[in-house]
């Protein structure tokens, strides 16, 4: 059984308890116990405890955010420690991204993260999915010896059952047709669902505020901001809307016209090809891409971008 520790900043209780979650399947195998702490008894030193358990640890999680960076116990301590066991071979560090921060210049930067390309948890359309690549990562990571069924002895994990190794294992990607088609159309899809949820929370939010979103056809939708009755603001979004851009999700700022064959728009985000992942990316037409730079966004970033330009009326 490996014995895993949490690193992490209590704002991101939430986010640590859903990973938990996540883990116990490898818990209740037999394979891993977790321990952060929340867990230490009430009376014990804190510090003492802390110690102790991130001694024992076979796996360390840091689990980085904003607050986590800024956290002097965290990163003074605890990270210096984690780092220090890890190189030594001692223990498996793993950092976990949480929340878009700067941390390619943290002590652990070189190390691979979790989930996926480090890209952040907060920023996968589905977090579940993202939890999930983050467990599976750990499972990998985990030495055969912790794993039900790799070995006919139950073997407590010892520290000289991590090899050191280079992180810069990352090979280039490639990318079918398949593969872009279905970005293209989950980006619309959730788009789809955070425009209709978004307008729902600003109705509940703002007396005499009243969201409309209506689904077009399988291409398109419309969203209307009404203000007392009148309407201040209206967008349709089309994916797929102009035959240059046929991949494209294109906004216009109003709804005039909104089938999904329509050729008018203000702005497009077309499909952004990386070398380890796809992204969206804004033609630049929008001023609220900042200096004017044309980002890689995620479907969250592309919804934020298309959302900022419909609700900038009612900011002014």
């Amino acid at each position: 059984m490996a014995k895993l520790f949490f690193s992490y900043s209590h704002k991101d209780e939430t986010l640590r308890d859903e990973l938990q979650t996540q883990l116990e399947s490898l818990k209740r195998s037999g394979a891993i116990e977790t321990w952060h702490d929340r867990m230490i008894p009430v009376g014990d030193e804190l510090d003492g405890a802390i110690n102790e358990k991130m001694e024992e640890a076979d796996v360390i999680l840091l689990l980085v955010s904003s607050d986590f960076l800024a956290s002097k116990y965290c990163f003074d301590v605890e990270v210096k420690r984690a780092m220090e066991r890890h190189e030594a071979g001692t223990a498996r560090v793993i950092p976990v991204i949480l929340r878009p921060c700067d941390w390619h210049h943290a002590p652990f930067a070189k190390l691979l993260a979790a989930p996926k390309d480090g890209r952040e948890i907060t920023m996968w359309p589905n977090r579940d999915q993202a939890f999930l690549d983050v467990v599976t990562q750990i499972r990998a990571a985990l030495p055969d010896t912790a794993l039900p069924g790799r070995s006919d002895v139950s073997v407590t994990v010892q520290p000289s059952a991590f090899t050191p190794r280079s992180s810069n294992l990352r090979l280039k990607k490639t990318f079918t047709d398949a593969d872009k088609d279905r970005f293209m159309d989950d980006a619309f899809d959730y788009m789809a669902k955070f425009f209709e949820g978004s307008l729902d929370e600003l109705q509940k939010r703002n007396q005499g505020i009243e969201g409309r979103f209506k689904h077009i056809d399988a291409h398109c939708f419309t969203a209307v901001i009404y203000q007392s009755g009148d309407s201040v603001a209206r967008c349709a979004i089309r994916h797929g809307g102009s035959s240059r851009f046929e991949s494209g999700i294109a906004y216009s700022q109003d709804d005039c016209g909104s089938g999904s064959s329509s050729r008018s728009f203000n702005e497009m985000l077309s499909l952004e090809v990386g070398e380890q992942a796809l992204s969206l990316k804004s033609m630049g037409m929008s001023s609220y891409m900042s200096g004017g730079e044309r980002e890689s966004l995620s479907f969250e970033g592309a919804a934020e971008l298309y959302w900022a330009k419909l609700i900038e009326p009612l900011q002014r």
